[in-house]
């Protein structure tokens, strides 16, 4: 029973604060079912890259044809590093052998930059809307604090009007306003600790991105290199 009348006490304030008040905690409303949505989409999302991208590696050494890892490539859609390997093969199959022999160098330079553009837009993606968890985590407490300074203003201005600063005349309005820096804090919270913990995710796909790059490259690099020093087959008679 206690604890309906608490809640209920506190639907009440919330029904009785002004216009400002309102519109503050509306705001604030808003802003934590986004972060809620944010965090839900991020947590599913890198949890199927880290699965899809360990199923792909899997897939990749275990294959001996590139042409056959390309074309299965396809059913990981939702790994990074699949669709990094897809932009610089690519780039590999658009240069012609005679051409990586000639010139390897900037060869392997061409591909390095199709690998970064690929790692650079699925990083964009993998990092998408997490600046949003930074903002909400820093500006929801101000936006809260501003509220209660306007509940402050409000409470006091009413202390004018009646000519009394007694506590039932305070109280109420300071209860209203508090509720206001409360909900502000509760939403920026759950900010703040998504951003981190996405952050990190984030960076850790970045370092297996790069990883898997460097490999391929030297993947591409050896595979010329065999090429080049295989001596020519007997002459035909």
């Amino acid at each position: 029973m206690n604890t309906q009348l608490a809640q209920a006490s506190i639907f009440d304030m919330i029904a009785a604060a002004g216009p400002v008040g309102k519109f503050v905690l509306f705001v604030l409303l808003l802003a934590s079912l986004y972060t809620w949505s944010i965090i839900f989409a991020k947590w599913r999302a890198l949890k199927l890259a880290v699965r899809q991208n360990a199923d792909f590696e899997q897939m990749f050494w275990n294959t001996k044809k590139i042409d056959e890892v390309f074309s299965k490539s396809s059913y990981y859609g939702r790994s990074p590093i699949a669709q990094v390997f897809r932009s610089g093969f690519k780039e590999l199959k658009r240069i012609s052998p005679t051409e990586f022999v000639d010139h390897e160098e900037s060869s392997v330079e061409s591909i390095s930059r199709a690998l970064s553009r690929g790692a650079n837009a699925e990083m964009a993606k993998l990092e998408n809307k997490l600046g949003w968890l930074a903002t909400t985590a820093s500006a929801a407490p101000f936006v809260g604090l501003f509220g209660t300074v306007w509940g402050i203003m409000d409470s006091f201005h009413k202390i004018g009007l009646t000519g009394s600063a007694n506590l039932a005349v305070v109280a109420p309005g300071i209860s209203e306003a508090l509720i206001a820096t409360a909900v502000g804090i509760g939403v920026a919270i759950p900010a703040v600790v998504g951003y981190n913990h996405f952050s990190g995710l984030v960076r850790r796909q970045a370092t297996d991105i790069d990883s898997f790059s460097q490999d391929f490259l030297n993947i591409v690099h050896h595979s010329w290199l065999n090429r080049r020093k295989t001596p020519p087959g007997p002459p035909q008679g």
